[in-house]
């Protein structure tokens, strides 16, 4: 972790998924008590107990535990020591960030705050504003506003709204190859998932097929899918373009999609949108039947392989 890290240097966007990922790791470990043991003052080791404490509350937050608000006030201490320690690192205003899930209620005042946009509700848009100067179109930025508008007790016909133009205003704002052009997708599956009952229906890939859905998905595949390095593209970016798409109708280019895929999927959204009831398998079915679906379509629309010149008549005929 120390090395990868040292050689991530301040390549922020890689910086952040990085940590990202090994504080989910290291939650469950107590590897940071002994790296900070033997570095005390490694800025390193101090971001990563802070994401360390983050996953640690998020955890406790999801289960209901009773020590979610002291691991809370703990993760909030650990991310604004980080913070001192190196001010360009976006990743401790991350960890501040993504702590907002847990105040439902937004009791702390930094968590709601007055958005730029009339459109979009109050939230914690000074410690988004943060990590956007320090790395704009930062992409896990976006999505824990996107996790935070969901997590608000308000009336969920309201929180939905709020999610589906927060994601339109994201896409609208950033440039071409960025996997924030998605943005739109995924609040659409978030409104697949949190109305169970909805995608169930016969009809519902109708929302997809049209605009301004349509236009967003297509967006998202000419703009950040034909134009970003295929080893920055993550495997959930891919899930959910794939779907989109798929969903849509357009095959070809869904096809496409699920071969830069390769042999990896992930349980969403096809958890969300899939239609076979309560199978426990019905992501995994629904998965398999867009890619075959998909390849299918995009055989038919492949020209057919030119004899070699040359050949005998008969075997040309």
């Amino acid at each position: 972790m120390r090395n990868l890290l040292a050689e991530t240097g301040s390549n922020w966007p890689l910086r952040s998924s990085r940590t990202q990922v090994l504080g989910i790791v290291a939650a469950s470990t107590n590897v940071m008590d002994a790296w900070l043991a033997e570095e005390p003052d490694s800025h390193d080791a101090r971001v990563m107990l802070a994401r360390v404490a983050v996953e640690r509350a998020m955890r406790a937050h999801r289960l209901r535990h009773g020590a979610a608000w002291g691991l809370e006030y703990r993760a909030r201490r650990a991310a604004l020591v980080a913070a001192d320690g190196e001010p360009q690192d976006p990743v401790p205003w991350l960890c501040r960030l993504s702590l907002a899930q847990i105040d439902t209620r937004q009791a702390w005042r930094e968590h709601r705050e007055e958005a730029a946009e009339p459109m979009l509700p109050t939230g914690p848009w000074g410690l988004f504003h943060q990590v956007e100067q320090r790395d704009p179109g930062n992409r896990e930025a976006y999505h824990r506003m996107m996790h935070f508008l969901l997590a608000r007790q308000v009336l969920e016909a309201a929180a939905l709204a709020e999610v589906m133009d927060f994601g339109r205003w994201g896409a609208s704002k950033v440039h071409d190859g960025s996997p924030l052009l998605l943005l739109p997708i995924y609040a659409m599956a978030e409104l697949c998932r949190r109305r169970a009952a909805y995608p169930r229906s016969a009809v519902w890939r109708l929302q997809w097929s049209q605009e301004p859905m349509l236009g967003y998905t297509l967006r998202a595949f000419h703009l950040w899918f034909r134009n970003t390095d295929p080893v920055l593209r993550s495997v959930t970016d891919l899930s959910h373009l794939a779907c989109a798409l798929w969903a849509a109708h357009k095959l070809a280019e869904a096809s496409e999609v699920f071969d830069a895929l390769g042999p990896y999927a992930t349980r969403e959204p096809w958890a969300s949108v899939h239609d076979y009831g309560s199978r426990p398998d019905a992501p995994a079915v629904l998965f398999l039947r867009a890619r075959t679906e998909s390849a299918a379509a995009a055989a038919k629309r492949r020209p057919p392989t030119p004899l070699p010149v040359g050949l005998p008549p008969q075997i040309a005929r």
